[in-house]
């Protein structure tokens, strides 16, 4: 579980990165990638470790005023959790 104060921020081995071909971001990391929607790419780019997880949702939920706060939360601290699985993220506080 990721804390809420956490600062977020891409592992050194991953690079979110704009495929023009496919028209959307790719987080790219050793010998793989990962598509991502719009939403995952709003987050990725803010995992800068500058913004707490709190900070990155509250963005995210002004940016997106028409979807609920707890949805834009859930999928939020969905989204790390999985790119903390992988390996592909890193926390500070």
């Amino acid at each position: 579980m990721i804390a809420r104060d956490a600062r977020p921020r891409l592992a050194s081995k991953a690079r979110l990165r704009f495929d023009r071909h496919e028209g959307q971001h790719m987080l790219i990391y050793p010998e793989k990638g990962m598509a991502l929607n719009a939403t995952a790419a709003a987050v990725a780019e803010l995992c800068t470790g500058e913004r707490t997880v709190d900070e990155i949702v509250e963005q995210l939920a002004a940016r997106h005023a028409a979807t609920p706060r707890e949805r834009v939360e859930h999928d939020v601290l969905a989204f790390l959790e999985q790119l903390a699985l992988r390996g592909l993220l890193r926390e500070g506080a």
